[in-house]
C-alpha cells in the first residue's frame, strides 16, 4: 500500500504548550519539498499521548491540508 520513505511527524508547540500551527505547516511542506513519500502526523515521535483528541484531530487535519493530495497522509 505505501513504498518509500514515511515521516513520523514530530508535533511542534508553542513556549505556553499550544499547537504551533505555522510550524506544523512548513515541516510538512519541508517534507514534501525533499522528496518524502508519504507522512504520519500523531506518529511515533512520543508527544501524540499529550495531545488531545481535538489537537489530534487538527494535526492531522493541517496535514492533509499542507500535503494537497501530493502525498499520502497516514493518521498516527
Amino acid at each position: 500500500m505505501f513504498t518509500g520513505c514515511g515521516t513520523a511527524l514530530v508535533t511542534p508547540f508553542r513556549r505556553d504548550f499550544s499547537l504551533d500551527e505555522e510550524t506544523l505547516r512548513r515541516l510538512v511542506r519541508r517534507q514534501i519539498e525533499a522528496g518524502i513519500n508519504f507522512l504520519v502526523p500523531c506518529g511515533t515521535t512520543g508527544e501524540s499521548p499529550t495531545l488531545t483528541a481535538a489537537e489530534q484531530k487538527r494535526v492531522v487535519e493541517i496535514t492533509l491540508e499542507e500535503a494537497g493530495g501530493r502525498v499520502p497522509v497516514v493518521a498516527g
